[in-house]
């Protein structure tokens, strides 16, 4: 039964896991005392005192505390369940690596409004899964979503969830609205700009976080790019190749005969 557990949990998307875990891990971890609280919250002002607390940019997008049990739960599923959208079914994030540009330019979009508009929010994760419902629902236009007991247009979810926010005692609405902001950011300056205002696309993968992330080994042609397989190659000593256009008879060799 474990081992089931356990292969159904490593065979869910990396990043989805990966985030949703930590969020977990860590919320559970500070509510219970085996790592104080008090170093997972988000604040500017520890970035500036020495030595800096450079990890609460990123531990401030990993905890839900207010309104704990609850919000882990909605948060957490709310967490994986979108970002395993972006991962798995999106195409606007063929690889890995885009998504984490993605995540990487949203937190710090969240982290810098957060900071000009003056509101040093301590939890940034309602940000952060707004960003991310927001960016996979802008693909399913036309289509309808469940959220809660209602039925309503796709991309409205984002806008549902802010306004339940705000009814809502002790909601986030601002910090949702920064993720929202920060998500819109980056669609325009991804596709809007360039698809419909012929500008270059200003937000491309940096080299140095291609060569960290492992991406598939990809060659270069004059006519595009072909991808090559990982593994060996399954082509047979005689040279046969499994396909192609020519039937069977054509791609087997004979004996060979000398000619002239």
């Amino acid at each position: 039964m474990s081992d089931r557990v356990l292969a159904a949990y490593w065979a869910t998307p990396a990043i989805a896991r990966n985030l949703t875990t930590a969020t977990v891990v860590l919320t559970l971890l500070g509510f219970f005392g085996v790592i104080p609280s008090y170093y997972l919250f988000y604040h500017p002002s520890y970035l500036f005192q020495m030595p800096p607390h450079l990890w609460r940019p990123i531990t401030g997008f990993l905890i839900a505390f207010e309104r704990f049990p609850m919000s882990l739960l909605f948060d957490a599923y709310h967490l994986y369940s979108y970002c395993a959208q972006l991962e798995t079914g999106n195409a606007r994030f063929p690889r890995k690596v885009d998504l984490i540009w993605y995540i990487l330019l949203v937190c710090s979009w969240i982290l810098m409004m957060d900071y000009l508009f003056g509101f040093d929010h301590l939890e940034l994760l309602p940000g952060l899964i707004l960003a991310m419902v927001y960016t996979a629902t802008q693909d399913q236009r036309g289509q309808k979503a469940q959220y809660f007991f209602f039925t309503v247009p796709a991309q409205a979810v984002p806008f549902c969830m802010i306004a339940f926010s705000m009814l809502m005692l002790g909601g986030r609405p601002m910090i949702q609205l920064e993720g929202l902001l920060a998500a819109h950011m980056y669609d325009f300056l991804t596709r809007i700009y360039p698809e419909f205002g012929g500008g270059p696309v200003l937000l491309r993968v940096p080299a140095w976080l291609e060569s960290i992330v492992r991406t598939p080994r990809t060659a270069k042609r004059t006519y595009g790019t072909a991808v090559r397989p990982s593994g060996p190659s399954t082509g047979s000593s005689t040279g046969a190749e499994t396909g192609g256009p020519l039937p069977d008879s054509w791609k087997s060799r004979g004996k060979g005969h000398r000619l002239g």
